[in-house]
């Protein structure tokens, strides 16, 4: 894309420069933030298509604006291949986020008040569940379950305990740092058993549940959600599925409820993205991504590393690095210096705040996107391990940085098996 950047450049240098470098940072380090990944270059450019000019409120055929032909006819491309790829009733994919799809899926059925039950956010959940800060715990009595202590997995006990004692009106499954098979069955079991609605946030494991790698919640559940940009490899945004019955109430708790006109252009690249999870090559490359996060908790078991959960079944893992003598917050800075991109991370039962942290949170959709394998993760494990044992070592992790430069430049952003899917 940089060779159709011209006028950028020229224009504003500033913004260039910035992008360039963001370009150059991608290339050069090893981006293991669990949730986030590299479109292809057909995704970008719906994304930086002339669609970006149209203003379209509504929805196709039911539009506020004239013109809206060809837009109309992206959005529904987009519609019919989600739907094609989870097996769903409804959709909608004009959520600018997955937190904002969450929102329109509570204003849909909730008032102000209602209580929900969703994951706590130092268990593995999501800010957008309930928590305090969030508009879900503003808005909404929210409480919370957590993992077992001794297995760091779901604790069902515990759900089900809260779901007798509070009554939600609807309970929350789905995390953004948990590393297992989610039992989607056990939550509508007791969500049937309170009367409550059932919403299952699939952002992390979307791509996986895409191609049957993971249970999928469309059958259990009343309503799904997800972004677009993890593992199902899309751009940035997010989508709601659902069962039909609450279509039309969705729908306009999206507009004209919570957001104004559709970024038409985002809509079009989710409808790219969606074509290119429906081809065979999706399901290899999800595959592969689990594959790689198997090998890569693997080899951090054999350092001597504890994982949460004892490992993993999706694209991530959560590891703790107290017992090496580190905080999240320094083992995500030793790796960066290295030139190794990872967040810090709370672990169950953390004792350390948000901010600084016992864990760190590494994920495989990205690496796995340039074309690395299982015998690249063994590599990549090694150069995490000596910049964790050393993390004050400059000279060494400058050494590391350069190596892992030069590991980056044998894998391109854009490889064929994938861009052309």
């Amino acid at each position: 894309m940089m060779d159709q950047m011209d006028d950028l450049a020229r224009i504003d240098p500033a913004i260039y420069a910035v992008i360039e470098r963001e370009r150059q940072r991608q290339l050069d380090k090893l981006e293991m933030i669990a949730s986030e990944n590299f479109v292809s270059n057909a995704v970008l450019q719906a994304q930086g298509s002339i669609l970006t000019h149209k203003y379209a409120e509504g929805y196709p055929g039911r539009r506020f604006y004239g013109g809206c032909e060809y837009v109309d006819t992206a959005e529904t491309l987009a519609l019919s291949r989600v739907k094609e790829l989870f097996g769903a009733a409804y959709a909608n994919v004009q959520p600018h986020s997955g937190t904002q799809a969450n929102m329109a899926v509570y204003f849909s059925v909730l008032k102000y008040g209602d209580t929900i039950l969703g994951m706590d956010l130092a268990h593995g959940g999501h800010l957008s569940h309930g928590a305090s800060v969030n508009f879900s715990g503003r808005l909404f009595k929210a409480v919370t379950y957590g993992v077992y202590r001794q297995t760091e997995e779901v604790n069902f006990d515990a759900v089900r305990e809260a779901a007798l004692k509070h009554r939600p009106k609807m309970i929350i499954a789905g995390a953004s740092a948990y590393p297992r098979t989610l039992d989607f069955s056990r939550f509508a079991d007791i969500a049937r058993e309170v009367e409550a609605y059932l919403m299952v946030d699939i952002a992390h494991i979307s791509g996986l549940i895409a191609v049957g790698l993971h249970p999928s919640p469309v059958p259990v559940a009343d309503f799904i959600t997800s972004t677009t940009h993890k593992t199902l490899r899309g751009p940035r945004g997010g989508l709601i599925l659902a069962q039909a019955k609450y279509g039309k109430a969705l729908d306009s708790q999206i507009f004209p409820g919570i957001q104004g006109g559709p970024l038409m252009h985002i809509i079009a690249a989710k409808a790219v993205s969606f074509q290119e999870a429906l081809a065979p090559s999706f399901k290899r490359y999800q595959a592969q991504i689990v594959a790689n996060a198997r090998t890569l908790a693997q080899e951090f078991l054999q350092h001597g590393y504890r994982l949460v959960a004892g490992g993993t079944d999706t694209h991530l893992i959560l590891v703790d690095v107290s017992a090496m003598g580190l905080t999240g917050r320094q083992a995500e800075e030793a790796l960066d210096r290295a030139g190794i991109t990872v967040n810090k991370n709370s672990i169950p039962f953390d004792q350390r705040p948000p901010t600084i942290t016992s864990g760190i949170r590494v994920g495989t959709p990205a690496l796995t996107t340039r074309g690395m394998k299982e015998k690249e993760m063994v590599i990549i494990a090694d150069f995490m391990h000596q910049a964790l044992t050393a993390p004050s070592d400059t000279d060494l992790l400058a050494k590391l940085q350069a190596q892992v430069k030069d590991f980056c430049s044998h894998y391109p952003l854009f490889a064929e098996e994938w861009s052309a899917a």
